[in-house]
């Protein structure tokens, strides 16, 4: 047995991501190192966790840029659902859920060049109706159908105010930046 690895495991690598809001119902920004879900996904809900002081629980995905797709997955030893949609779910999104609500991230393609993912984690060439999940599109046109057809508008949607210290960001080498 060779004593000089055993327990010399690595530090896990930080979560690459910036929780500015960004246009179109973005709550943050994410860029991967991988397209593996079970790998990437413990990092991003741990980080998410300890930063937003609760747990992410669920996770939903679209399939088409993630060739694997597990169920669960582990973090810090407690279970993480994840599930995928075609219909629902931007491709370019990861939508995250605890019990404080629900947030959506706009996924950055793992193999983008850090300038560009810089650029995107800064918030610079977001464009808001691109970013815009088909559930807000519908959204959207289910309030304008209700003020045409009940003679006003029902309750304004609402979405969850963010989690965590507005416009925290994460450096590429896991250090806080502004």
């Amino acid at each position: 047995m060779d004593r000089t690895t055993a327990g010399g495991r690595t530090a896990a690598p930080p979560a690459r991501l910036s929780l500015t809001p960004a246009p179109g119902g973005l709550d943050g920004v994410w860029w991967p190192r991988s397209r593996d879900l079970t790998r990437e996904l413990p990092f991003l809900t741990a980080a998410l966790g300890a930063l937003w002081g609760c747990r992410v629980t669920d996770v939903t995905v679209n399939p088409a840029h993630w060739p694997v797709l597990p169920h669960r997955v582990s973090d810090s030893g407690r279970t993480v659902r994840v599930s995928w949609s075609t219909e629902e779910q931007d491709p370019h999104r990861l939508t995250l859920f605890s019990a404080d609500g629900r947030r959506d991230l706009l996924v950055i393609p793992p193999e983008t060049g850090a300038d560009a993912a810089a650029r995107l984690m800064a918030g610079d060439g977001i464009d808001a109706r691109a970013q815009e999940s088909p559930a807000d599109r519908a959204d959207a046109r289910g309030s304008e159908e209700a003020w045409d057809t009940e003679g006003g508008a029902g309750p304004p949607p609402s979405r969850p105010a963010p989690i965590g210290p507005p416009g925290l960001r994460w450096s590429s080498d896991g250090g806080e930046g502004t």
